[in-house]
């Protein structure tokens, strides 16, 4: 690097919205890259490791191992600012918080992640409330689920993914396979009725990974119905309503665990930088704004054409930093992110089928050799159990992964 480009990078003032997995890894890397005013703004003091919580659901985390002080996961250098984003003015380069400050940028990151909308579905969040709704899309819904799904010995227990968009999406089966896993070590899962609802036509859009759970939905007897979606829930009688193309069904619950449907911030759409679902408008390779060059995004929030995953934040975040400096070098970006995403399915209390895609939905191994990662494995659950968080708080959101 040139000692004008370093000079360059020393002075420039990057926001980046959101101080998750992507704003924080985001961020790691444009500090160790030498660019000194870095901002995170993120209303949070307390930061989770989402994947976590369908561990801690199935009982086999605590919620301890899934948080930790926001001050504490933020990289050294880089400024905190607790508030939350109300507005982008594109043209002004200013962002504003709640406080109604305002704070210039030269180059702005968008990453605050998608919202959870209870409310979508009529008496969801009611549900949610009673001792019979549980979830792993929440940290206290997730606390909530591990007593909640160990005590079950009989009834119908209903698992619900949510419909596309969604922030990996397919997390909802997870408890759900560790509960069968646990039911049957204690011998009650044939006298409990497990049924798993799904908007898509196929458990896992990878034809492998499909496979797998398929053979796994038969081995614990879950009742599948495909194509189909949430519409209603009557929590006081414990009953839901399924909608599907030709009809609807009217089904009882002794226990809930819903994903519930997602969709960006509101304030988003009022910036201009968003398509018309609200999503921020990106080239999907390299991660910059299709008409505002000063505006980059990853994550959940940003349209890059493929599945949402905390497990595809790692590839983006790299290939947007790496092209903001190319931005600040006066180069064309060149990274490009090919759609990557990564999703671990726990199995069973032990294993784990670790489907990793391309934009495509086509395979792509982090170690092409081994042929077996997406089958169900004990290594993997260790990775996923273990090792990779790990890796996310010591070296993710540090910048150095």
């Amino acid at each position: 690097m040139t000692t004008a480009a370093r000079r360059t990078r020393a002075a420039h003032r990057v926001v980046v919205i959101g101080g998750g997995n992507a704003g924080l890894s985001v961020a790691g890397r444009l500090r160790r890259a030498g660019v000194r005013d870095v901002t995170v703004i993120e209303p949070r003091t307390t930061h989770v490791f989402a994947p976590l919580q369908s561990h801690i659901a199935g009982g086999r985390a605590r919620v301890a191992d899934a948080v930790r002080p926001q001050q504490k996961v933020t990289p050294p250098g880089v400024t905190w600012v607790q508030d939350a984003a109300t507005g982008i003015d594109p043209d002004r380069r200013i962002v504003t918080v709640t406080s109604g400050a305002q704070m210039p940028y030269d180059d702005l990151v968008i990453c605050p992640g998608i919202r959870m909308r209870w409310d979508a579905v009529p008496g969801l969040a009611e549900a949610m409330s009673t001792e019979a709704g549980v979830s792993n899309y929440d940290l206290d819904l997730a606390r909530k689920a591990s007593p909640a799904l160990r005590d079950v010995t009989g009834g119908t227990v209903v698992f619900v993914q949510s419909p596309s968009p969604a922030s990996c999406a397919a997390a909802a089966q997870k408890p759900m396979y560790l509960a069968c896993d646990w039911w049957r070590a204690r011998g009650v899962l044939p006298g409990i009725r497990v049924v798993f609802v799904t908007p898509e036509p196929a458990l896992f859009h990878v034809a492998e990974v499909d496979a797998e759970l398929r053979r796994k939905v038969a081995e614990y007897g879950i009742e599948v119905r495909r194509a189909t979606e949430l519409r209603a829930v009557d929590a006081d009688a414990r009953t839901i309503t399924l909608g599907r193309e030709g009809g609807e069904e009217a089904l009882a619950y002794d226990l809930l665990h819903a994903e519930p449907p997602q969709a960006p911030a509101e304030w988003l759409a009022s910036s201009g930088l968003t398509d018309a679902r609200g999503y921020v408008e990106i080239d999907p390779e390299t991660l910059r704004h299709r008409r505002v060059p000063s505006v980059w995004s990853l994550g959940d929030v940003a349209e890059t054409q493929t599945p949402r995953s905390g497990g595809a934040i790692r590839t983006q975040s790299k290939v947007l930093v790496q092209n903001l400096l190319a931005a600040l070098d006066g180069e064309a970006p060149a990274a490009r992110y090919d759609g990557y995403s990564v999703c671990p399915f726990t199995v069973s209390r032990h294993t784990v089928v670790f489907a990793e895609f391309d934009r495509l939905g086509r395979p792509e191994p982090t170690l092409p050799w081994w042929k077996g990662s997406m089958r169900e494995n004990r290594l993997t659950w260790i990775m996923d159990r273990y090792v990779l968080p790990w890796v996310y708080w010591h070296m993710i959101l540090k910048g150095r992964a």
